[in-house]
């Protein structure tokens, strides 16, 4: 008997195969839902509307301790380097990390996993004090209510203001953004990123941490997880084959199928710093980054105490590879 799953995530080269139905889980019709992340995150942590869905890691870390009915599985579709998406405004003084502090920086929501990761980083690799700095959140619905600690002076951006015009102009000394706006991607005049050797900054953080920053997670009504736990098992071995079949897509390098002239030295360069596995999924090869991503939440207060990595997950994956 196959059961219908209704499933909410984005698209990636590692999640067609899923999408497409190339891949199969077994024991599972899904129902694919290419739908925005912040729909998602909402629809998901309040009112549980998908049987299964892609989700935010620091919304579901916290929702788990607030004893939400969500299971993961050990399975991140989205990782992403962090250091590229600092932005400054050229005369705000800003020269080095440390710089940021007393300063005015934007973010969307204080609990968003790319904030959370940069604010860890600049603590625990350059010293910033986080407490020192003014934060200015622009989103004006939060994916999920949740008490943010009184340390921190956290205040919303005024009714009719743009985020990315506020740092152009100055109102704004710097920005966290999870992707860059568009009016900022070439802007070389007001603006430019705190890393502008960004990629050399992640090289350099990736081989002395390990950690290649997971962004999201894959989540499980724990409702229907308690009742076809087998579940969890089908649908992480499904994206794993999705994961295996976008890897053997990337060996074709013919330069009829890729538009990107070079290609074939920007995957023997990715290769050589990351690994013939990047996108790792399994407990046991990311444990340190996701140990070091809930001592970042349990250290900004936005949990009270950490749970054991285990209790984050479904009892039956945490062996798989």
């Amino acid at each position: 008997m196959v059961r219908e799953l209704t499933f909410a995530g984005a698209v990636y080269d590692r999640t067609q195969g899923l999408i497409d139905g190339t891949v199969r889980p077994e024991g599972l019709a899904l129902n694919w839902l290419p739908l925005p992340y912040h729909e998602i995150w909402t629809r998901m942590l309040n009112h549980y509307d998908f049987d299964a869905s892609e989700m935010s890691l620091s919304s579901y870390i916290i929702a788990r301790s607030l004893g939400k009915p969500l299971i993961a599985i050990p399975v991140f579709p989205l990782r992403v380097f962090r250091h590229s998406y600092i932005l400054v405004n050229k005369n705000s003084g800003i020269r080095v990390p440390r710089d940021l502090e007393g300063k005015r920086i934007g973010l969307a929501e204080f609990q968003q996993t790319a904030t959370v990761w940069v604010r860890g980083i600049l603590q625990h690799e350059h010293g910033v004090r986080l407490e020192m700095i003014d934060w200015f959140a622009w989103s004006r619905q939060s994916r999920m209510e949740i008490e943010i600690p009184k340390r921190y002076n956290l205040k919303q951006i005024p009714h009719g203001k743009k985020p990315d015009e506020m740092l152009q102009t100055g109102e704004l000394d710097a920005m966290i953004c999870s992707t860059i706006f568009p009016s900022l991607i070439n802007d070389n005049t007001s603006t430019r990123r705190l890393f502008e050797n960004y990629q050399e900054e992640e090289i350099s953080y990736y081989r002395k941490t390990g950690v290649f920053p997971i962004m999201h997670t894959v989540v499980i009504n724990e409702e229907l997880f308690k009742q076809y736990p087998w579940i969890a098992v089908s649908l992480y071995k499904g994206f794993q084959a999705a994961k295996e079949l976008a890897y053997e897509r990337l060996k074709d390098v013919s330069r009829s199928r890729i538009s990107l002239v070079w290609y074939e030295e920007t995957l023997r360069q990715q290769r050589s710093i990351l690994g013939q596995d990047p996108w790792a999924y399994g407990l046991g090869k990311n444990e340190k980054t996701i140990e070091t991503f809930v001592g970042y939440l349990a250290e900004q207060g936005l949990i009270t105490q950490k749970m054991s990595l285990e209790s984050y997950f479904a009892s039956n994956t945490l062996t798989l590879e």
